[in-house]
């Protein structure tokens, strides 16, 4: 009999501070990375122009939504702005049960619940900048945020950055290019089951 353990989906998991790059390195994984879906979460937010239910999100009422977390099918869930995200577990089991191996933007928080929910079978990469310095640099040189906005993340950057040990692996994002690459290596290793 085949070992089933190898015929189940990987779950890879990216970890980062505000401003560090994440999202394009994310975009870059995804187009590269054909066989790593994007894990799709449940939201109550009105859905945007382009957006597909089932491809961005699950566009689903807040009473459904509460109604799902009280049955407890949410790995991590959250408030932001009014409206409700939330992972299913239910998703997440299906697809990887069935070989699908996902891809996951989550905070801290989100990553701590995956881990709880899947072990040492949830992989976490969690991308640093260079320096706090140097994130501060990145902040400000956007020019899109308020001065206490700026702080605020610069706060949470903090406390995120001093949890980059708990995870599975660190990139360090000095250079895009050369993060990528890393990232690269990483996520081939776990897909390819050829972890050290």
């Amino acid at each position: 009999m085949n070992n089933k353990v190898s015929e189940r989906g990987k779950i890879v998991i990216i970890v980062a501070p505000s401003g560090t790059g994440k999202s394009t390195l994310i975009k870059r994984l995804k187009e590269e990375f054909r066989d790593l879906h994007w894990s799709v979460s449940f939201t109550t937010r009105p859905m945007r122009e382009g957006e597909v239910d089932g491809k961005h999100y699950f566009y689903i009422s807040q009473d459904e939504f509460l109604k799902k977390k009280d049955q407890g099918d949410f790995i991590e869930w959250a408030e932001v702005h009014g409206n409700y995200y939330g992972t299913s577990l239910g998703f997440v089991s299906s697809k990887v049960n069935h070989g699908y191996s996902l891809l996951f933007d989550l905070d801290v928080q989100g990553a701590d619940n995956m881990k709880k929910q899947f072990g040492d079978e949830a992989r976490a990469i969690f991308i640093a900048p260079p320096s706090l310095d140097a994130l501060e640099e990145r902040l400000r040189g956007r020019g899109t945020e308020e001065e206490d906005v700026i702080k605020l993340r610069l706060e949470n950057a903090r406390g995120e950055l001093s949890r980059k040990d708990d995870y599975d692996y660190i990139v360090i994002n000095d250079e895009l290019d050369k993060a990528y690459s890393d990232l690269k290596n990483v996520v081939t290793k776990i897909l390819d089951n050829d972890e050290d």
